[in-house]
């Protein structure tokens, strides 16, 4: 089955090898107190997108993310998406925002676990979740996708090796 690449993380910078920009988020768009940031580095061997912080619950806050809008969206016949993981044992989630959300809390979500070792993911379309937006996931509709640390406060230590669609 092929792939899709999105960021096979060889540029050495924020840019993707689709040639799109990742960017970092933290709830203190909306008054929350959590803390992230991004870097670039080599994790275990591997050229990585790298995201820390601390996540706080304290304002009605709760998360740091990392996010990719898309130059395209997915092609036909697309099953989901597949990346190269290493994080520091606590789980995250992976979130997709599709052309037709409005408010910054509408996202598709799907749950992973990152433990402190390299992995290869594949989450299925079907295994994303609805989040205050109704209807069924288009694929061809997705324009961003978000890496987050998300409603559990503490450290957040994920790296980001590869990213496609499969």
């Amino acid at each position: 089955m092929s792939t899709s690449v999105l960021d096979d993380r060889r540029s050495g910078t924020f840019t993707a090898s689709s040639g799109a920009t990742w960017r970092c988020f933290t709830d203190a768009v909306m008054g929350g107190v959590s803390t992230g940031w991004m870097s670039v580095e080599t994790i275990d061997g591997r050229a990585a997108l790298v995201l820390r912080g601390q996540v706080s619950l304290a304002h009605n806050g709760g998360f740091v993310q990392m996010a990719l809008d898309l130059p395209a969206p997915p092609a036909a016949g697309v099953q989901g998406i597949e990346f190269d993981v290493h994080g520091n044992g606590r789980r995250y989630g992976l979130h997709l925002r599709t052309a037709d959300m409005t408010a910054p809390w509408q996202a598709w979500r799907a749950r992973f676990d990152a433990p402190p070792r390299w992995q290869t993911l594949r989450l299925p379309w079907s295994g994303f979740e609805p989040h205050r937006t109704p209807g069924a996931l288009e694929p061809v509709r997705i324009r961003r996708i978000g890496l987050l640390a998300i409603g559990e406060p503490g450290e957040v230590a994920l790296n980001l090796g590869r990213i496609a669609f499969w």
